[in-house]
């Protein structure tokens, strides 16, 4: 991806990368978030604990800074992503961030909501 596409994707509304995140899921089957050595990055949002997600590895790596200098992106395929990892997050009571970018968190929703919304577009 070049930094132009990955500017342009950034400076997206929050909607319009949920639309390109929920495409890209589709299209490409997997999910990117960040990781560390002691497991993927969660962040709050309204005092909901959330697991960020992205459509590329570049614009994971984006968030890779300051208190998460150490996180690198990682990719889930989509079948892990939806018979484990949704269930597994519904169960614990995490929300999703939808592609937040550097400048703003980006929409949050349930996992339920995700799967609803992926089995729809699939």
């Amino acid at each position: 991806m070049s930094p132009e596409d990955q500017k342009a994707l950034s400076n997206l509304s929050a909607e319009e990368r949920y639309d390109y995140l929920l495409d890209a899921i589709i299209k490409n089957e997997q999910v990117w978030t960040l990781q560390s050595v002691d497991g993927v990055v969660l962040m709050s949002s309204d005092r909901v604990e959330c697991l960020p997600i992205w459509p590329h590895a570049e614009l994971a790596k984006e968030w890779a800074s300051g208190d998460w200098d150490d996180c690198y992106p990682a990719s889930i395929d989509l079948d892990s992503w939806m018979s484990r990892w949704l269930p597994g997050m519904e169960e614990d009571g995490y929300s999703l961030a939808m592609f937040p970018s550097v400048n703003e968190e980006g929409i949050v929703m349930t996992p339920a909501e995700l799967r609803d919304q992926l089995e729809t577009e699939d």
